[in-house]
């Protein structure tokens, strides 16, 4: 309908044209005139041509603003093609920038996270996810936008089909390769994860490996050549020179501990060890008091015990008791020297009290009686909640074994000493051959 209008206002324009051109040859011959007749006009009626020519009808006038909204909508239709170039143009731009940027990060010495592309991307990986899909939601709404702004500017013509579809062919290949994309920074992110979980794993393995070795340093910091070569020495009956074990006992019902000793002390050795509780100081006492044989007490119950070590040699001694009918045993150098019963029967060694070297507490570790101190030397002082065989107990006094107790075992970071008295190396195997 809109290119029937214009070639009828065509011909008028042309018949309009041709007029002027008959008027001005007027004066050299004849001059017709052609007028538009109405369809069914009676041509014998006389038809009025004053001034015909230099008027204009409604309906040319109607074409001519035809003609004039033609010419404004194609204009229209130029402006937005050129505006649909510069987003293809910014599309395609981005795009490249998208390639570039992936072949930059295609290798991980390359990775860098400081120059931005389609939108400053972050440095973590979920940021940059969460940032292209914001993006190609952002390209998505501008192109609807572009779609509704060329309908409502070409309602009255025809949009370009080959424009819509390059620019959806764009968008379509845009999507995918920012899908793409976000794939391959999923997969990124993945690999960082599982690399820091494996780094944190090997960070922490090396730190426990160098807890544990500071560990066995700090153990093996000592001036005697292994932790557990070395003795305390009381040289002098006072109720000030002891040794403290840093350990407590558990709660047991038996128990086994062995030592060394080296007494020429007269009369009486004095108390080697004691092991007081809160509400019974005399839990645990091996005592050789001015002229009584030697004692065991447990629970401040008393059996006497076959030992003599006065002789200023080393001997090894170790006593062990059960809860069961209060049964124990003295042995003196890996012989069995007595067995007794009802020692304390039924009773459990209470837990969480205090081991002195050297003296019997008549409190919890203090209160000390200078009669009953301990003068001579002391090594090797081990625990066991059990009762050891005497094939162990005679190993260890041979010293073809050592079995370090199980409760409290004689290491020097274990025992403090206090008041004069001194820790010093020993051997105890070579200085007892040298004794003999």
């Amino acid at each position: 309908m809109i290119m029937r209008a214009l070639f009828v206002a065509l011909l008028l324009i042309y018949a309009s044209g041709s007029g002027k051109v008959a008027g001005a040859s007027g004066a050299k011959g004849n001059r017709f005139v052609c007028t538009a007749v109405p369809a069914g006009t009676d041509l014998s009626c006389p038809v009025e041509t004053t001034n015909r020519v230099q008027s204009t009808s409604p309906q040319e006038e109607e074409l001519r603003n035809t003609i004039i909204q033609l010419r404004e909508t194609i204009l229209q239709q130029k402006e937005t093609i050129v505006s649909q170039q510069g987003t293809i143009k910014e599309l395609n731009s981005k795009l490249a920038r998208c390639e570039a940027d992936a072949k930059s990060r295609g290798s991980p010495r390359r990775k860098d996270y400081s120059k931005n592309t389609m939108g400053d991307l972050p440095r973590d990986p979920t940021e940059t996810v969460e940032q292209l899909g914001k993006t190609m939601q952002s390209l998505k709404d501008r192109l609807e936008n572009l779609e509704q702004q060329l309908r409502a500017n070409t309602s009255g013509g025809m949009f370009p089909n080959e424009l819509r579809d390059l620019l959806k062919r764009r968008l379509t290949d845009l999507e995918s390769q920012l899908l793409t994309r976000v794939a391959e920074l999923e997969e990124e992110k993945s690999q960082l994860y599982n690399e820091t979980t494996a780094h944190r794993q090997r960070t922490e393995n090396t730190l426990n490996s160098l807890l544990e070795r500071i560990t066995e340093l700090e153990k093996s910091n000592s001036a005697f050549k292994s932790p557990e070569d070395f003795k305390v020495s009381l040289p002098l009956r006072t109720n000030y020179l002891y040794g403290r074990i840093k350990k407590s006992l558990p709660e047991m019902y038996a128990f086994t501990v062995c030592m060394w000793l080296k007494s020429s002390a007269s009369p009486g050795i004095g108390t080697p060890f004691s092991y007081g509780v809160p509400g019974q100081a005399n839990e645990i006492v091996l005592i050789e008091w001015g002229n009584s044989p030697m004692e065991l007490l447990v629970n401040d119950k008393v059996a006497q015990l076959p030992l003599s070590v006065s002789d200023g040699r080393w001997h090894h001694i170790c006593i062990t008791w059960t809860t069961r009918d209060g049964f124990w045993e003295a042995y003196q150098d890996g012989e069995r020297l007595g067995t007794g019963e009802n020692l304390a029967p039924w009773h459990p060694i209470k837990p969480g009290g205090v081991i002195i070297l050297g003296q019997e507490q008549d409190i919890v570790g203090g209160r000390f009686d200078a009669t009953q101190a301990f003068v001579g030397e002391l090594s090797h002082f081990n625990m066991w909640d059990r009762v050891l065989r005497p094939i162990d107990i005679s190993a260890m006094a041979n010293c073809s074994a050592y079995m370090p107790g199980n409760v409290v075992p004689w290491v020097d970071a274990n025992v403090e000493v206090f008041g004069g008295a001194t820790k010093a190396a020993l051997e105890i195997c070579e200085d007892r051959l040298f004794d003999s």
